[in-house]
């Protein structure tokens, strides 16, 4: 079962998941995911290959799906799902494949479409990685910074770095070798016939409105809502905001 982090008990509201992106952490939606549990349980899980879950050769969204699945009845869902990116493309399927366990799903800054946006290049840039001369998080720094231009996303990667083992904890080949299945969105039949948000950040290109039309075809009720000033990591460039926004729509 996958790694999860929990935080705060289940009250009177449904609890909620948190799905990660690709290349990320439960522990990265630590700050929110203790802020927004004052009133509900919050679980942030590691996705398959990722952190301290289980590594399998298969990384598909069918996968990643049953992965939540098995969370959610091992908790006793129903609960709110909350995906992002990767983990927004897992929530959906989760919602179409398993409604049950679904009360209402967000997923932030991602579509049901296939993405244009590759990511091999990072994973590229991992492997090139001298892990036998690494003494903390900022050597590994220095290696990434001519080949990674944004300081950001160096400061996250290195978040997946056991630096007493020297390895990522990230299955860099699986991923590579899914990276197509992972860009993409597989096909699912079936409507979820509950509530449903689509938030993004402004300034990013990853949900368009000409996408709306067919992610309404899966999901009738969606709603759509933006952040201004944020980009596709609109969880971490705006958290006051992305929380204010989650806390509005679930009350």
């Amino acid at each position: 079962m996958l790694n999860r982090i929990e935080h705060g008990t289940r009250t009177g509201e449904p609890g909620l998941l948190i799905a990660h992106g690709l290349y990320g952490l439960a522990r990265n939606w630590g700050v929110i995911a203790k802020r927004l549990s004052d009133s509900r349980k919050v679980v942030a899980v590691d996705m398959r290959n990722h952190g301290l879950s289980p590594w399998f050769k298969t990384h598909s969204y069918h996968d990643m799906a049953a992965d939540l699945a098995e969370v959610l009845t091992a908790l006793e869902g129903p609960y709110d799902v909350l995906g992002h990116s990767m983990g927004g493309k897992a929530a959906m399927v989760l919602a179409l494949t398993r409604p049950e366990l679904v009360n209402r799903v967000i997923v932030a800054d991602i579509a049901r479409v296939a993405s244009s946006h590759t990511q091999i290049q990072y994973i590229e840039a991992m492997k090139a990685v001298d892990l036998s001369r690494i003494e903390k998080r900022s050597d590994v720094a220095e290696q990434l910074a001519p080949v990674v231009d944004d300081p950001t996303l160096i400061s996250f990667f290195t978040q997946s770095l056991d630096i007493k083992e020297k390895r990522w904890r990230l299955n860099l080949d699986v991923l590579a070798a899914e990276m197509p299945g992972i860009l993409s969105f597989p096909e699912v039949s079936g409507r979820y016939e509950g509530p449903a948000l689509f938030l993004s950040g402004a300034n990013s290109d990853y949900v368009k409105p000409e996408y709306r039309s067919d992610i309404k075809d899966l999901f009738p009720k969606a709603q759509f809502a933006k952040i201004p000033g944020a980009g596709h990591w609109l969880h971490a460039e705006k958290p006051r905001e992305f929380e204010a926004a989650i806390r509005v729509w679930l009350g």
